[in-house]
């Protein structure tokens, strides 16, 4: 049980042996949710977004490919996230399309109202103070950009409820939270969506 919990641990922020493990399952594990949230996002053409928490960044390479004008920035608390996210999209990062830098998202150093677009996959879980949080990522969207959360839990179901119990830090959160703390941080508009079989959520929101 010790290493299993340990190893689970691990998706708050990858370290070590267990922490390059469980990034190496993230970007095909998480690939289906993540497609399935893209399919909410709003006919936008945005020239710069942000996916933070990125992981081992498969989906800030989706991104690139659904936006080929933008520039996208990636960012993740974990070092290790922050190496692999490197080397996934070393060829956009050359080609002077990403970057992928080490950030908190309750602190984001990035330049206000210079985004169109932030997502979040399967990360909140960890967020210290989701309105605190939300009002970062506010921060540095433009007035009219959009922010994007995918959740494989509704804050409801008993598996994703179990692994709270296993992993330090995690909380899971309803739909009616996440839009509450969206609004308490300045969007104006929020929308929530439904799987119509699992308990994935996707919830997007406007400045």
């Amino acid at each position: 049980m010790g290493i299993l919990k340990n190893f689970f641990s691990q998706t708050r922020k990858p370290e070590g042996f267990l922490g390059k493990m469980m990034l190496s399952t993230m970007n095909s594990g998480h690939a289906k949710l993540a497609d399935w949230g893209f399919t909410h996002l709003p006919s936008i053409n945005p020239l710069k977004a942000a996916d933070l928490g990125c992981g081992g960044g498969r989906n800030a390479a989706e991104l690139l490919k659904k936006y080929p004008q933008a520039h996208v920035t990636a960012v993740d608390y974990s070092d290790l996230s922050v190496e692999k996210a490197k080397k996934y999209n070393r060829a956009m990062i050359s080609a002077g399309r990403c970057e992928v830098m080490q950030g908190d998202v309750s602190d984001l150093h990035l330049p206000a109202a210079s985004f169109d677009l932030a997502t979040a996959f399967e990360t909140i879980y960890f967020w210290p103070g989701l309105e605190k949080c939300f009002a970062e990522v506010a921060k540095v969207l433009k007035p009219g950009g959009y922010f994007m959360i995918c959740n494989e839990s509704d804050g409801t179901d008993p598996t994703s409820l179990k692994f709270e119990k296993i992993i330090d830090g995690m909380k899971n959160h309803t739909a009616e939270e996440i839009e509450k703390a969206l609004k308490a941080a300045g969007f104006s508009e929020v929308r929530c969506y439904h799987h119509s079989s699992k308990p994935w959520i996707t919830v997007l929101a406007k400045k």
